[in-house]
C-alpha cells in the first residue's frame, strides 16, 4: 500500500490520464464521423462498440508491452531510411485518415443529393465497425507507446487508459450531436483528420512534429470556431424582434 503515499505514482496517474484524454480527442473525432454515416439507430451502438475496441485493444497492447517495443526495431531499410512495423502502421493509419477526410470533404463540398444518399446507405454497420477498428489499431498503438515512455507502473498505465476511455464513452453521444448540429464544426473536425493523418505520416517516415504543435493548431482553430458560433447566434438573437415585426 505504498503507493497511496507515493506522489510520484499519482502525479504520473494525473499526468497520463491527461494525456491520453488528449490523445482520445483524435480518436473521439475519427468515431463521430464514422457513426455519422450509419443509420440514427445504430450510431449509439456504434460509438459504444468503436471505444470498447479501443479500450480492449489498448490494454491488449499493455499487456505485450515487450512485443509494443520490439515494434519500433527496424524492418528494413530504404535510401538510408529504416523503417519499423510501428512506421509502417503509422503511415498506413495516416494515409487513410487522409483518404476519409478528402473522401467526407467531398461528400460535403459536392452535396448529399443522389450519390450522398447511396454513399451513406452504402456504409454498413460491420463496414462501419471495421474502419473503426482499423484506425483504433493506430491511436492506440500511438496511446500505449505514450503510456509506457511515461510510467513503470502497469497498473497506473491501466487505470488512466479506462478512465480516458470512459470520459471519451461519456462525451461521445454530446460530440457526435454537436457535429452533427453544425455543419462548419464538421467540417473543422474533417480538416483536424487531415491534419493528423499528415502528421501519422510524417511521423512515419521519421520526421517527428511534436504533439503540441498539433494540439494547439487544434485548440486555436476550435476557439476561432467557438467564437464564430457565438456571433451566429448573436446574430439571429439580434435579428429575431426584425423578423417577428415584418
Amino acid at each position: 500500500m505504498d503507493w497511496l503515499t507515493d506522489p510520484q505514482i499519482w502525479a504520473s496517474l494525473l499526468t497520463l490520464t491527461a494525456l491520453e484524454i488528449v490523445l482520445g480527442i483524435d480518436n473521439l473525432i475519427f468515431l463521430s464521423i464514422i457513426a455519422g454515416r450509419l443509420p440514427p439507430a445504430q450510431q449509439a451502438a456504434g460509438r459504444r462498440i468503436g471505444l470498447t475496441l479501443a479500450l480492449g485493444l489498448r490494454l491488449a497492447l499493455l499487456a505485450t508491452i515487450s512485443w509494443i517495443m520490439h515494434l519500433t526495431a527496424p524492418v528494413f531499410a530504404v535510401a538510408g531510411n529504416s523503417f519499423s512495423w510501428r512506421d509502417l502502421i503509422l503511415i498506413g493509419g495516416g494515409l487513410f485518415l487522409v483518404y476519409k477526410g478528402t473522401v467526407e470533404i467531398h461528400a460535403r463540398i459536392e452535396g448529399e443529393g443522389e450519390h450522398g444518399t447511396a454513399g451513406t446507405a452504402r456504409i454498413g454497420f460491420a463496414s462501419a465497425i471495421v474502419q473503426i477498428a482499423a484506425l483504433d489499431l493506430v491511436f492506440s498503438l500511438d496511446s500505449v507507446i505514450t503510456a509506457v515512455g511515461m510510467a513503470n507502473e502497469l497498473w497506473v498505465m491501466v487505470t488512466a487508459v479506462c478512465i480516458s476511455i470512459a470520459i471519451m464513452m461519456l462525451a461521445a453521444g454530446p460530440v457526435a450531436g454537436f457535429v452533427d448540429r453544425h455543419p462548419t464544426v464538421k467540417m473543422l473536425a474533417l480538416s483536424f483528420l487531415l491534419l493528423i493523418g499528415m502528421t501519422l505520416v510524417a511521423d512515419g517516415f521519421g520526421a517527428h512534429v511534436p504533439k503540441g504543435y498539433i494540439y494547439a493548431a487544434i485548440g486555436f482553430s476550435a476557439l476561432v470556431e467557438t467564437l464564430n458560433q457565438m456571433a451566429g447566434r448573436r446574430r439571429r438573437r439580434l435579428a429575431r424582434p426584425e423578423g417577428g415585426g415584418a
